[in-house]
């Protein structure tokens, strides 16, 4: 499976391997004391300050989705709280993504699964609609269609379309190997990359005295 694929590898070498993109705005972080996440996305469009549509969203949760909430990065309210997140727990949903605000963190520690939000508001959101489940949102600068992979660690969140999903998993090795020759020139006690004379050359980099 493509997840398996990306499980272990962090948010750093999957955009490297995705052509050096992916990864949503940095405002969108970690919340809480779990970080560390990977799932397919359960992509929710909700109304600023309603929450309605990731309630109706649970109807839909698969084991190892990660809801995905759009809310045009509305900041006044908290989009969900830890009685969402328990539930959506509760329904196999193994994180929460969204560019909107979030409350009761004690509550987010103990349900224990990661969220990553702009911040947190102790305002309550309503529950009126519309909203729509499934379909593709935007936020963080990226678009994000249901069925993406999307992973998170402590650098943030990274979305792999699916149908790059094969392509970024295969150049994950190449990956590895150009990470593991940086790290042995630092252990070799390298003060420039090898590589440096030649690419300013490249440039016609001048130097003047």
């Amino acid at each position: 499976m493509l997840v398996d694929a990306l499980r272990d590898m962090s948010t750093g070498w999957v955009v490297d391997a995705n052509g050096r993109r992916g990864a949503l705005d940095y405002r969108i972080r970690p919340l809480t004391r779990a970080i560390r996440f990977i799932g397919v996305a359960l992509t929710v469009r909700s109304r600023a300050c309603d929450n309605l549509a990731p309630y109706a969203a649970l109807l839909f949760a698969r084991p190892g989705d990660v809801l995905v909430v759009a809310t045009d990065a509305f900041e006044p309210a908290g989009l969900a709280g830890d009685v969402l997140l328990g539930m959506a727990r509760n329904a196999g949903i193994v994180a929460l993504v969204t560019d909107g605000m979030v409350r009761d963190i004690d509550g987010l520690n103990a349900v224990g699964i990661p969220v990553f939000a702009r911040g947190l508001s102790p305002n309550s959101p309503q529950k009126d609609g519309p909203g729509e489940i499934g379909v593709p949102v935007t936020l963080g600068g990226m678009i994000v269609n249901p069925g993406d992979i999307v992973l998170g660690d402590q650098d943030g969140v990274v979305v792999v379309a699916r149908d790059r999903a094969v392509a970024v998993a295969a150049a994950l090795e190449e990956v590895g190997a150009k990470e593991a020759r940086m790290d042995q020139w630092v252990r070799d006690g390298a003060k420039v990359p090898p590589w440096l004379d030649a690419a300013l050359a490249e440039k016609g980099v001048h130097y003047l005295d």
